[in-house]
């Protein structure tokens, strides 16, 4: 029975994200919703997640698909109505699922009541409840801050004659968390969440909250730096962004922020963070523990191309300086490109796919999969004519958006829309999409969902693997290789993240015993273990043997 009071529970929890526009359509709009996703509790169950974090469902223009908030207390009626919510919450936590929502306080959409009352004039009771500036001599902006989605990140506003600040779209205008009464009316928002019964938040670009006052320009990012958050098609790649996010005052306000969830025991906080320089220092002042956020959720493992070497440098990098924070490690979400088509895993996805979520469910910190992936999902290729995303529009066609990665899920293949819907979908289903669907892959046993739902199932059983320390181990390319030790119980893990077999040579006078009913087989043979493609291994090491 699930124990809402226990507060370490997200501790290498399961974590899995739900896109709701795609998840499941219950009403037949073409477009999931909230329903749709307690008519797949069972489903999400038997994946054997620990929790579910749900993509906004607020009230919202859809101008960036919910994360332009127009009012945080209430549920846009394309998801359905706050009931729909309370049977999700209920549902879950029935089933020992416990919820985050996806908080977005960075910036609101330009028709919530609060920048509607701002922008009127200077001297209202919200003039100073958004980041708004005086044009410079000349008329331009303030200064050379950029918008992530293009061009500069100052709008101008002929009511007020003055510019605002906006990180994303110009409808996305920047809360001015320097204003205490903005700090405690954003508290209010979350408090009203946990009082329905949420177990927690993922919060939505976290390093983005303040902003220098003294309104700075940005210096130019150093040549060779490499960034994951956007392509350098983007201009926004170019600056380094010490002035217009990340800034010191952040901590302070997530101090109040872990002092509300102090007061509902059992909740927790994940942050995304975007940066694009020093992560690891910024990850461990995030989630000094017991002061902010239990956790921040980063971009690292989201590259383009990967390697043993690199998941064993950022990952061994994160270990050495995150002190007595915590990370929540992702191989894909919402926003980038699915990671089996990402990595070139696309013809080989029914062998990658649960090799890639043993991985990331292996490594020390809490997981978290994004929709699909348990299906192998590929990316989907969205023509430009069905394109929904404002940010791939943009910058079409050196960036595609983020539609490719949004697309409904399949949930039975001979299903017109595969069962998402029964009318046309808000984005279109590859037709490589029917054959991954959840029916055609529950009935077969080597299927990536049915390996998924096995090692998750397993890996509950093992402390080592959830909340465990962790030691890297010298392999070859394209082998990876740790050990998860937790009360002297120790894991010898071990991927392939290559097409062909690979032999790993343990090179030891001793022998070590398989572990068994995880939903993957590999040989020992010769002083080794031959890994298959795409294979894992997972070998139990006693007191006395060292590696």
């Amino acid at each position: 029975m699930l124990d809402r009071r226990s507060t370490d529970w997200w501790r290498g929890a399961v974590i899995y994200q739900i896109y709701p526009r795609s998840y499941c359509d219950s009403d037949g709009n073409g477009v999931g919703d909230l329903a749709g996703i307690v008519s797949k509790l069972d489903y999400i169950a038997s994946l054997g997640v620990d929790a579910v974090w749900i993509s906004p469902f607020f009230k919202s223009p859809m101008e960036d698909f919910g994360y332009d908030v127009e009012d945080y207390r209430v549920v846009d009626p394309i998801f359905g109505s706050l009931q729909d919510f309370r049977d999700l919450l209920e549902g879950a936590h029935a089933r020992d699922i416990r919820v985050l929502i996806d908080l977005v306080v960075s910036h609101t959409s330009d028709r919530h009541r609060w920048f509607v009352a701002s922008r009127q004039d200077q001297f209202n009771l919200y003039a100073d409840w958004y980041v708004w500036a005086n044009p410079l001599d000349t008329g331009a902006p303030p200064n050379n801050w950029l918008s992530v989605f293009g061009g500069s990140a100052w709008e101008w506003d002929t009511r007020r004659c003055q510019y605002y600040l906006h990180n994303f779209l110009k409808s996305q205008p920047d809360l001015n968390f320097h204003n205490p009464a903005v700090q405690d009316a954003v508290l209010g928002e979350a408090q009203f969440w946990l009082d329905i019964g949420v177990d927690g938040f993922r919060l939505d670009v976290v390093n983005y909250y303040f902003h220098d006052p003294e309104l700075r320009n940005n210096p130019p990012l150093q040549l060779g730096v490499a960034t994951h958050t956007v392509s350098r098609s983007n201009p926004y790649s170019y600056q380094n962004h010490i002035y217009d996010k990340t800034r010191p005052e952040t901590l302070a306000f997530l101090e109040r922020f872990r002092a509300l969830l102090n007061e509902y025991p059992g909740t927790t906080a994940v942050g995304e963070l975007v940066v694009d320089t020093d992560v690891v220092r910024t990850s461990a002042r995030y989630t000094e523990r017991g002061k902010r956020l239990q956790m921040v959720y980063g971009f690292d493992l989201m590259c383009p191309r990967i390697s043993a070497a690199y998941i064993r440098s950022t990952v061994s990098a994160m270990e050495a300086g995150l002190e007595s924070g915590w990370v929540s490690w992702a191989l894909t979400n919402h926003d980038f490109p699915r990671v089996v088509s990402r990595w070139g895993f696309g013809e080989h996805a029914d062998l990658a796919a649960p090799m890639l979520i043993a991985l990331v469910c292996s490594l020390r910190g809490s997981p978290c999969i994004f929709q699909g992936e348990e299906l192998g999902l590929p990316e989907a290729d969205v023509p430009f004519e069905r394109l929904q995303d404002p940010y791939g529009k943009t910058f079409w066609p050196r960036y595609k958006g983020r539609d490719g990665c949004r697309t409904p899920i399949p949930w039975e293949a001979d299903a017109p829309y595969a069962g998402f819907s029964d009318v046309e979908p808000w984005l279109p289903i590859p037709h490589e999409h029917f054959r991954c669907a959840v029916d055609h892959q529950a009935c077969r046993s080597d299927s990536p969902l049915h390996r998924v739902r096995k090692f998750l199932a397993w890996r509950r059983k093992h402390p080592s693997l959830t909340v465990g320390s962790i030691r890297f181990i010298d392999a070859p390319e394209p082998l990876l290789a740790f050990v998860r030790e937790k009360n002297g119980r120790r894991l010898l893990a071990l991927f392939n993240l290559g097409s062909a077999k690979e032999q790993f040579d343990l090179n030891q006078a001793f022998e070590l015993k398989p572990a068994l009913e995880h939903g993957f087989e590999a040989q020992l043979q010769d002083g080794g273990v031959l890994l298959p493609a795409f294979g894992v291994a997972f070998l139990v090491l006693t007191e006395d043997e060292v590696i």
